[in-house]
């Protein structure tokens, strides 16, 4: 058996590729097994059976969930986008996960406990997922979304300043969206009669979603310390390039990757698209941030502390015999 090592591209640990036995009884088993896949899908499947490489997987795992997803939603999967929810974009209930995943099983010839699928809620982090569990890498942190109202509690930053509507932390990076309204406030003269999304705005709202990354424990910091809020500012960006005017109505979504962070600086990489149209890149901006100390968090009681404190609140409120004066007390 022939092998070769591969890099990957994604930084992860490198892998060997190894040539397989993949016979032609293999092959129409698997043609069986993928006959309601696209033939990419099947083409991919076929290439990582012979080689092990794990770069043909995430074209079979996209395959595979097409395959499960209804005809008008399959469209979303063609955007590539990794931040595409399974229940809420794609409709995908837990009976038709198991079903993808044993699927995904057959194919790529791997094992799959059903604990493991808990956390994964978007095609990304099923496919970085099936990455880990064939490169015997650890399993990252799962994926934690953030809606509107999250985000404000979190944030610094306030509305009318604040340009996410909502956004998904990952142990590799994070998304967001935000829709152009319209009724913006720097939208009145930026321009006359011809309202357009400022660049400098886009950037600043990438800014935003990377100091929701740090602030979401990106960075484990010392001990009974955080990321303080207020000390998060922006501090540069070079490569920065518009491809594409927005206006009113356009949803933005937003990607933002660490690059380097080491306290007190944090640069990342990141860009914003409309559908599959790029608007701005930024090939890097950088945070400054600082430690403060951590809230002293007060842990709930305990059941038994707390039916003691039932007890005693029962027993003080049940009528009691009555006690007379202090003063007549001292008379006797």
């Amino acid at each position: 058996m022939s092998e070769a090592a591969q890099s990957n591209p994604g930084g992860g640990k490198p892998f060997v590729a190894l040539a397989r036995s993949f016979g032609p009884e293999d092959e129409t088993a698997l043609r069986e097994s993928l006959k309601r896949c696209s033939p990419s899908t099947f083409e991919a499947a076929v290439q990582f059976r012979k080689t092990g490489n794990p770069e043909h997987v995430p074209a079979v795992v996209i395959g595979v969930i097409e395959r499960f997803v209804e005809p008008d939603l399959r469209i979303k999967l063609k955007d590539a986008d990794d931040d595409i929810r399974l229940i809420e974009d794609l409709g995908i209930d837990s009976l038709t996960m198991m079903e993808i995943v044993i699927l995904v099983e057959d194919v790529l010839q791997l094992t799959i406990n059903n604990d493991e699928l808990r956390n994964l809620r978007t095609v990304g982090d099923v496919k970085t997922f099936i990455d880990c569990k064939i490169r015997g890498l650890p399993l990252p942190k799962p994926t934690k979304f953030l809606p509107i109202e999250a985000i404000g509690a979190v944030m610094p930053i306030q509305p009318p300043f604040l340009f996410l509507n909502e956004a998904s932390v990952s142990s590799t990076g994070a998304n967001g969206k935000y829709k152009i309204s319209g009724q913006e406030f720097f939208l009145q003269g930026h321009f006359k009669d011809n309202p357009i999304m400022p660049a400098s705005i886009m950037l600043e709202a990438l800014g935003q979603l990377a100091v929701l990354y740090l602030l979401e424990g990106a960075i484990v910091p010392e001990a009974g310390k955080v990321i303080g809020q207020n000390t998060i500012f922006f501090t540069g960006c070079e490569g920065v390039r518009a491809h594409r005017i927005c206006r009113p109505g356009d949803i933005l979504t937003l990607s933002i990757k660490p690059k380097r962070m080491k306290m007190p600086l944090a640069t990342f990489e990141g860009g914003i698209r409309v559908g599959q149209e790029k608007a701005v890149i930024a090939e890097e901006f950088t945070l400054t941030f600082g430690y403060v100390d951590a809230p002293i968090v007060i842990k709930p009681a305990s059941a038994s502390a707390e039916a003691t404190a039932d007890s005693a609140a029962a027993a003080a409120a049940a009528p009691q015999p009555e006690t007379p004066p202090l003063s007549a007390a001292f008379k006797a």
